[in-house]
C-alpha cells in the first residue's frame, strides 16, 4: 500500500498544480465567451489545434526518451544535452520553414493578414515549449513535483493575469489570448532552464542520439494520431456545410459558430481531463521506478482500480450536473461559467467524459509498453484512432454535427484502449479485471442517460433526480474497489 500512497501523493502534488492551472485558466472561459463572438471564439481552438499536431512532430517524443533513459542518473546529464541540442536544433528550422509556409497556413485557422501575428505569435510558443519540455520531465523524474507545480502555476498565473489586463484595460482583441500565452512561455522556459542548468554540464554523445530517437521518434505518428483524435474534429466543424449547420442549429448559424461553441463545451470535459494529466504526470516515473519489484503486476493492476473509482466519480457529477456548472456565476466576471450563446452544445459533455477516461485507460495499459521497449506499437494504434475519428467525423457530422464529432472522438479512444490492452497483456501479465472494470463504466453510463426519464418516472426535478442517482453510482464504485481489490489478494 506505500507504494501506491507513493502514487498517490505525486498525483495529488501534480493534480494540485493542475487543478489551480485547470481553474485559473477556466476563468478565461466565461470572459472570452463573454467577450468573443462565438465565430471570433473558433480562431482560439483552431490556433491551438494546430499548435497540438506542430509539437507532436517538433518535440519528436523526446520527453518520452528522456523518461525512459535519464532513469539511470549516471547518463542524466548527456543524455539532457543531447536532447536539448538535438531540440534547439530541429525546432530553429521548423519555425522558420513554419514561417515561410504562413500565406497557406493563414486560412486554415481562420486568420488574414490583418491577424497573420497571431501565426507569428503561435510559432513563438510553439518554440519555447519546445525548449522546456525535457526540462520538465527532469522535474517528474528526480520527483521534484513542488518545483513543478509553482512553474507551472506561474504559467498560467501570467498567462490568464495578461488576458484580463490587455482586453479589459488596453481593449486588446482575439490577439491578447496569444500575447499572454507566448510571454508566459518566454519566462517559464528561462525559468526551468535555469533550474535545470547543472544538466548542461553533461556531454554530446553520439551514442546516445540513435539510442533515443529510436525510441522517441515513434512517438511522432502516435502523436499525431492522438492529436487527430483531440484537435481534427475542430477543422472539419469548420469546413462543414452552412446548411447543414443552418439545419442542425438555426439560422444565422456559421460552421464558424459551431466550432467555438463545441470548442467552449469540449472544455467541460477538463474535470476528467485533469484526473487523466494528473495521474499520467505520476503514473509513467512511477512505473518506470517500480518495474523491477516483484510484486509489480500487483501494484498496477490495482492503481488501474483505483484509478477508475476516481474517474467514475468525475464522469457522474459532471455529466449529471453539466448544465448547473456551466449556469455558475462568476461574481468577479459578472458572467456565468460559460455564456448561454454556448449552451447548444452541452450535450457533448457525456460522450467527451467517457473519451477520456477511455484514455484513461489507454495510460495505464502503456507501462508494459514502456518497459519492455515496444513502444514501435503505439503508432499503429494511434494511427487506428485516427483512422476512426476521420471517417467517423466525415460520415457523422452531416448528420449529427457536434453530436457526430464527440462520438468520432469516444470511438477512437474506446478501440485505441482496447487494442493497446489486448497487446499490453502479450508483453507484461496484468490482471485488470476488465469485466468489472467495463461494467462500471456501462453502469455509471446507464444512470447518466437514464436520469431524464427517472427525474419525470419519480416526479421530482430534474437537479433533485440527478443528486438520488448518485447513490447507487457511489455504492457502485465502493463495490467495485472492495471485489477487486479481494479478488487481486486473493489471487497474490
Amino acid at each position: 500500500m506505500s507504494k501506491l500512497r507513493e502514487l498517490f501523493s505525486d498525483s495529488v502534488i501534480y493534480g494540485f498544480s493542475n487543478v489551480v492551472a485547470r481553474f485559473m485558466n477556466y476563468l478565461l472561459v466565461p470572459f472570452h465567451t463573454d467577450v468573443f463572438s462565438t465565430a471570433r471564439y473558433s480562431i482560439v481552438g483552431l490556433v491551438y489545434a494546430a499548435l497540438t499536431f506542430l509539437n507532436v512532430v517538433v518535440q519528436m517524443g523526446m520527453e518520452s526518451a528522456y523518461l525512459r533513459y535519464a532513469e539511470d542518473r549516471k547518463e542524466a546529464s548527456h543524455i539532457f544535452k543531447t536532447i536539448q541540442i538535438s531540440l534547439l536544433a530541429a525546432s530553429t528550422v521548423a519555425v522558420a520553414l513554419l514561417w515561410l509556409m504562413m500565406p497557406v497556413a493563414l486560412s486554415v485557422m481562420n486568420l488574414d493578414s490583418s491577424t497573420s501575428g497571431i501565426y507569428i505569435m503561435m510559432l513563438g510558443i510553439l518554440w519555447f515549449d519546445t525548449l522546456s519540455i525535457v526540462p520538465f520531465a527532469e522535474l517528474r523524474l528526480a520527483r521534484r513535483s513542488v518545483h513543478f507545480a509553482l512553474l507551472k502555476t506561474v504559467h498560467v498565473v501570467i498567462n490568464v493575469g495578461l488576458n484580463f489586463y490587455l482586453i479589459l484595460s488596453l481593449g486588446y482583441g482575439i490577439e491578447a489570448v496569444f500575447i499572454a500565452n507566448l510571454a508566459a512561455s518566454v519566462l517559464i522556459t528561462g525559468l526551468i532552464w535555469a533550474i535545470t542548468a547543472d544538466l548542461w554540464k553533461g556531454q554530446w554523445k553520439q551514442e546516445w542520439v540513435g539510442t533515443i530517437f529510436k525510441f522517441g521518434l515513434p512517438f511522432i505518428p502516435a502523436g499525431l494520431g492522438h492529436a487527430t483524435n483531440e484537435m481534427l474534429d475542430r477543422f472539419l466543424l469548420n469546413s462543414m456545410d452552412p446548411a447543414v449547420a443552418e439545419r442542425l442549429y438555426g439560422t444565422d448559424i456559421t460552421p464558424e459558430d459551431v466550432v467555438g461553441i463545441y470548442n467552449a463545451c469540449y472544455k467541460l470535459a477538463v474535470f476528467m481531463l485533469l484526473i487523466v494529466q494528473m495521474y499520467r504526470m505520476a503514473w509513467q516515473p512511477f512505473f518506470m521506478r517500480h518495474s523491477r519489484d516483484e510484486d509489480s503486476a500487483t501494484l498496477f493492476s490495482r492503481a488501474f482500480v483505483y484509478f477508475n473509482a476516481f474517474a467514475a466519480v468525475a464522469y457522474l457529477a459532471v455529466s449529471l450536473f453539466r448544465e448547473q456548472i456551466v449556469a455558475i456565476n462568476v461574481p468577479v466576471l459578472n458572467a456565468t461559467l460559460i455564456n448561454s450563446s454556448y449552451w447548444a452544445g452541452l450535450e457533448i459533455v457525456p460522450l467527451l467524459l467517457l473519451a477520456y477516461w477511455f484514455q484513461g485507460w489507454y495510460i495505464n495499459f502503456s507501462s508494459g509498453i514502456f518497459i519492455k521497449e515496444k513502444t514501435s506499437v503505439l503508432y499503429k494504434i494511434t494511427l487506428l484512432g485516427a483512422g476512426i475519428t476521420l471517417t467517423a467525423n466525415l460520415l457523422l457530422i452531416p448528420y449529427f454535427g457536434m453530436m457526430g464529432s464527440a462520438s468520432a472522438t469516444l470511438a477512437s479512444y474506446g478501440v485505441m484502449a482496447f487494442v493497446l490492452g489486448i497487446y499490453s497483456k502479450r508483453v507484461m501479465e496484468v490482471t485488470y479485471h476488465m469485466p468489472a472494470s467495463f461494467g462500471l463504466m456501462l453502469f455509471c453510463v446507464t444512470i447518466v442517460y437514464a436520469a431524464p426519464a427517472a427525474s419525470v418516472w419519480f416526479n421530482v426535478s430534474i437537479m433533485t433526480g440527478n443528486a438520488f442517482l448518485m447513490i447507487p453510482g457511489m455504492v457502485a464504485i465502493g463495490g467495485y474497489i472492495y471485489f477487486t481489490e479481494k479478488k487481486t489478494l486473493t489471487e497474490t
